[in-house]
């Protein structure tokens, strides 16, 4: 394949994949519960997920954000409620998030507002043909990743 073929493909995926990208957060972000962010979201489904306390630095690699705006989020979900930070009881200057029982309940709610809606669009395209785009999309991800510091 001609470079100039190989970079008219790339403009393209990309210039789709922000679209996608755009239009999801969108219509995201207007189901979402009154008041919760899609960083809200994400944060409380991640540690609902994974059932366990993280500290932010992990949090902000997880999500490939900086310290501060991972600093802000949390900020944002203790003042709410939704999460509990802790003090490392070894290492004073290191906390830890976890999720609180009212972050559950508000994670809940967000994903039973954002599940009809990801499901409508799963359900318009064909569940054989998402199925068999998402080991592309998840290689695209991890290629992305490995240029991640």
């Amino acid at each position: 394949m001609s470079q100039d073929r190989t970079d008219d493909i790339a403009v393209a995926l990309f210039g789709e994949l922000f679209a996608a990208d755009q239009l999801a957060r969108n219509r995201m972000s207007k189901v979402l519960p009154k008041g919760m962010q899609l960083s809200h979201f994400a944060v409380l489904n991640h540690l609902a997920r994974i059932n366990d306390e993280r500290t932010p630095a992990q949090l902000a690699r997880s999500f490939h954000v900086t310290r501060g705006a991972m600093t802000n989020t949390l900020a944002r979900l203790e003042w709410a409620g939704h999460i509990h930070i802790r003090p490392d009881w070894e290492d004073a200057r290191r906390k830890f998030v976890a999720i609180s029982p009212a972050g559950r309940a508000a994670r809940d709610s967000a994903v039973a507002t954002v599940v009809p809606l990801i499901a409508e669009v799963v359900q318009a395209l064909g569940g054989e043909r998402v199925r068999a785009v998402l080991p592309v999309l998840r290689q695209l991800r991890l290629k992305l990743e490995e240029d991640v510091p």
